[in-house]
């Protein structure tokens, strides 16, 4: 390293290249979503908490995908919409390293906690007589607890293998938030080990989860055809297409982001394809799990109907 060359101690956040008129309008659309994000997993939330019929591992495991998506949310949309308002406003290089860490561990918890619920689904459709055993609270809450441990440790892999680089100039990263492939772009030194750790972790918490999540379902699929009521076949289709969604939208972005050749997808593509992930994704899940869950459906009727008459004496 030169002598001449200083340490980074801040970053400028480029953000999304556009006007100032098309900027203050995406300021307006992307607070929207935010709200409806905080708005729609909070309700999800609610209602769990709220109905005893819903007190069950499905809904424990939706609940903390609902926590997991509105923290994800929170540690990103933020930082774009102050960039909006404000292009090239700097952050620190603490916040910025924080900002990579709590993203990184929200993304890989969400990959585990999206197995998981595949595995619930597994177990209650293939082997309805033996859930009780196979899927009790103690296993629930050490699924829960493995994922969120698990996601954290792998964050915090990447993060102190990112700390021990030296950042010395440019200090601009192409992105509305400190993405850790935008930010190891900055660092004057070899990233060869970085690099191969993150495609290590995306084999790991993408391409594997995505297997266990399809082999799964093959055997769901076939159980649910052997189903004799088609009310019993419309009601597991109806909570499984749920889940398969959203795992279709997750994962399905996640790895052209992460795994395809970065020279097809230039960097103003990279950006759209995170906001798809990481922004869209949590505002639609629970959308889809509200609109597709019968449960959920009939939980929210019965709240409303509930609040309503109290309204009404």
């Amino acid at each position: 390293m030169g002598e001449n060359q200083t340490i980074v101690t801040e970053f400028i956040l480029l953000g999304l290249c556009l006007g100032p008129r098309t900027q203050m309008l995406l300021f307006g659309l992307f607070s929207l979503f935010y709200l409806l994000t905080l708005l729609g997993n909070g309700v999800i939330l609610g209602l769990i908490s709220l109905d005893s019929r819903l007190h069950t591992p499905m809904y424990f495991f939706l609940s903390h995908l609902a926590i997991v998506d509105m923290a994800y949310a929170c540690s990103t949309v933020p930082q774009m919409l102050l960039n909006l308002l404000s292009p090239a406003k700097p952050i620190s290089f603490a916040g910025c390293i924080t900002q990579t860490f709590l993203f990184l561990s929200f993304a890989h918890t969400e990959c585990l906690l999206l197995v998981v619920m595949s595995y619930d689904r597994y177990v209650a459709i293939c082997h309805p007589l033996r859930y009780s055993v196979l899927v009790n609270w103690r296993v629930s809450i050490s699924l829960v607890v493995t994922s969120w441990t698990c996601g954290s440790l792998l964050a915090l892999v990447h993060v102190g293998l990112l700390l021990r680089l030296p950042f010395c100039g440019p200090h601009e990263i192409n992105h509305f938030f400190c993405e850790i492939l935008s930010v190891l772009k900055l660092a004057c030194a070899d990233t060869r080990l970085n690099q191969a750790v993150i495609f290590a972790a995306s084999v790991l918490v993408l391409v594997g989860p995505v297997c266990l999540v399809l082999l799964s379902y093959v055997r769901i699929l076939a159980s649910i055809l052997r189903i004799q009521s088609g009310e019993g076949r419309g009601k597991a289709f109806s909570t499984c297409s749920s889940h398969l969604c959203v795992v279709g939208l997750f994962f399905g972005s996640a790895i052209v982001t992460y795994m395809a050749p970065k020279s097809r997808h230039p960097e103003e593509q990279q950006k759209i394809l995170f906001l798809f992930y990481s922004f869209f994704n949590p505002m639609l899940n629970p959308l889809i799990y509200s609109l597709r869950n019968a449960e959920v459906k009939g939980t929210l009727r019965r709240t409303l109907f509930k609040e309503s008459h109290f309204l009404l004496e």
